[in-house]
């Protein structure tokens, strides 16, 4: 043989060993993805809840650093040597796959072609249609803690800028009405603090927004984040419990002002770029206005007979307090699931059947975390949770509930009763507020 050519075989044997476990590696990743995506089609889970990716194939080059930087797990797959989002359902809108597109190949977008999302017109700055009235956090479709605190933060930079431009002094006019204690509005808060602007916070409930409506124990995930005054923070993976200390911790320490159980009820333009802020308390007038308040707005009841009972309520505080009882919890969504769960795991199987039931109107809990669904399925199989599909609660009285089942209709002991139907979104009120609101059919 040759000298070159022996030389040749030499080099050669590890390249061709490298390449054949490229090949392989990437032939089992293309079919787990293309699993995958068709376990979601399959399931009727094609559609993502709120911001999310759409990748052009055209511009993709296989890189696969989209799905590499996805803190969630298999929500981007590559399928051809393309990225694909193969798990729409899982999606919670990080942005870090295009982030990290080194092609700008990936757009984030609300809605899809056949289901809209309603989304407030904002500028760059998070200010409306309306001078002054800006909009930052879960009202803009942004609902990840992360982005919360970062567009509070950005949006306050934004509001002092703006105040300077108007700085007409009048006694008793805030600067800035800062509507919401969730995670945009105390970021806004210590903002406005850092610019030493004369500003009120309410909320028309409790300080923490959506996390302090959390069932106890609940594992929030977060990632590092920036707020004013207190710098850099990691959270890491952490409960509901150590979060809520870590807001009331801040918010005392730094001295931050919020009025809680006082509701937005209108805002209107007066002469001087001042806005007249009316609440259940009392009016306020202001330069400036940030709406950091939630999409859930008003929880949306049933609309049926008997809901007006106590034992019916809108959300899961503690799942201790339902141990030993029957009960039923009706939606299809996250905070649905974990609580009929969560509650099912203190309450074995008896022989009358499970002490809970779950109610959905769909046919599968297409909107809800793939881990969660898993959790429904090993308690259904365990008898410890029951799961209807296709049904509405009809008419709920004290000691059962009726429940249409597809074409009958069911009676089920039981003592008590949480909705998770969602909100109504505020759409009524930015609109009445002069605030434009698009529906987003797939769109930025």
């Amino acid at each position: 043989m040759p000298s070159w050519l022996y030389a040749g075989l030499i080099y050669a044997s590890p390249l061709t060993i490298i390449f054949l476990i490229y090949s392989f590696k990437r032939k089992r990743h293309h079919k787990v993805a293309e699993k995958h995506l068709s376990s979601s089609i399959n399931d009727g889970l094609t559609e993502a809840a709120s911001l999310h990716p759409i990748i052009d194939p055209v511009l993709c080059i296989g890189c696969g650093s989209c799905v590499t930087a996805c803190p969630e797990y298999d929500v981007l797959g590559m399928i051809h040597r393309k990225a694909e989002l193969i798990n729409p359902a899982n999606c919670i809108g990080h942005g870090a796959c295009k982030t990290h597109c080194p092609q700008d190949a990936i757009k984030l977008v609300f809605g899809s072609a056949t289901r809209g999302q309603e989304i407030p017109e904002v500028a760059p700055d998070y200010q409306t249609c309306i001078p002054g009235v800006f909009i930052a956090g879960e009202l803009g479709g942004m609902g990840l803690i992360r982005n919360a605190i970062e567009q509070g933060r950005q949006a306050m930079d934004s509001v002092a800028k703006y105040v300077t431009s108007h700085s007409n002094k009048q006694s008793g006019v805030h600067d800035c009405l800062i509507v919401g204690a969730g995670p945009a509005g105390l970021s806004a808060s210590l903002g406005a603090k850092s610019h030493n602007l004369n500003y009120l916070t309410i909320d028309q409930d409790s300080m923490g927004g959506t996390i302090s409506h959390f069932p106890k124990g609940k594992l929030v995930m977060t990632q590092a984040a920036t707020l004013p005054i207190v710098g850099p923070v990691k959270f890491g993976e952490i409960r509901k419990e150590p979060l809520m200390e870590f807001w009331v911790e801040t918010i005392k320490k730094n001295q931050i002002d919020i009025q809680l159980n006082e509701t937005l009820l209108g805002i209107t333009q007066e002469s001087g770029n001042i806005h007249r802020v009316k609440t259940s308390v009392g009016e306020y007038l202001t330069k400036s206005v940030i709406l950091a308040i939630g999409r859930r707005g008003t929880p949306r009841q049933l609309g049926v007979p008997g809901e007006d009972q106590s034992k019916v309520v809108y959300r899961l505080a503690d799942p201790d307090q339902y141990k030993g009882q029957r009960l039923l919890v009706v939606g299809g969504g996250d905070s649905a699931l974990e609580g009929a769960c969560s509650v099912a795991e203190l309450n074995p199987a008896t022989a009358t059947g499970p002490m809970v039931t779950i109610s959905y109107r769909k046919d599968s809990f297409g909107r809800a975390k793939v881990k969660n669904r898993e959790r429904i399925d090993r308690l259904e199989q365990s008898g410890q949770l029951r799961v209807l599909y296709s049904s509405q609660v009809e008419s709920i009285s004290k000691n059962g509930v009726i429940i249409k089942l597809k074409d009958r209709k069911v009676k089920i002991p039981n003592q008590a009763i949480i909705v998770c139907a969602g909100g109504i979104l505020p759409t009524g009120l930015l609109k009445e507020i002069g605030v434009k609101v698009e529906t987003k059919y797939g769109t930025e």
